[in-house]
């Protein structure tokens, strides 16, 4: 059989198995099963899940709702492993368990950067009018 590869290189099944387990991590954190008063306090938004190939490691990433307190969430999440990574299991037929590791996203903070120097007033002079 083929190994399919997106544009990225990752393979379809990398992909659509990162994405189950952000959809499982998501709604656990949004019905408020983690029983962490950190984490019933603030909204967190499970941006991206990466698979590694072997399907062993999970790179989670999480922004908590207008960036407030990352540290904290993150914090609590990690003190919470693993009892997400018990929920995920139970819910994604694998050979093994995935270990997760909390990451904060950086992209939207990024995306937030290069708007404002698009924005800037050199970059305007640069395009001025043609």
């Amino acid at each position: 059989m083929r190994r399919q590869e997106t544009s990225e290189g990752r393979s379809v099944r990398l992909l659509r198995v990162g994405e189950q387990v952000r959809h499982i991590l998501s709604e656990l954190l949004q019905r408020g099963d983690v029983h962490d008063e950190t984490l019933q306090s603030y909204l967190v938004s499970v941006t991206e899940v990466r698979m590694s190939p072997d399907l062993r490691h999970a790179t989670v990433f999480v922004k908590p709702l207008l960036g407030q307190d990352e540290e904290a969430v993150l914090k609590a999440l990690r003190q919470n492993t693993a009892y997400l990574q018990r929920e995920v299991a139970q819910r994604v037929r694998l050979k093994y368990a995935s270990k997760l590791k909390f990451l904060a996203d950086e992209s939207f903070d990024e995306g937030t950067h290069i708007d404002r120097l698009l924005r800037s007033e050199k970059v305007a002079q640069d395009l001025g009018e043609e």
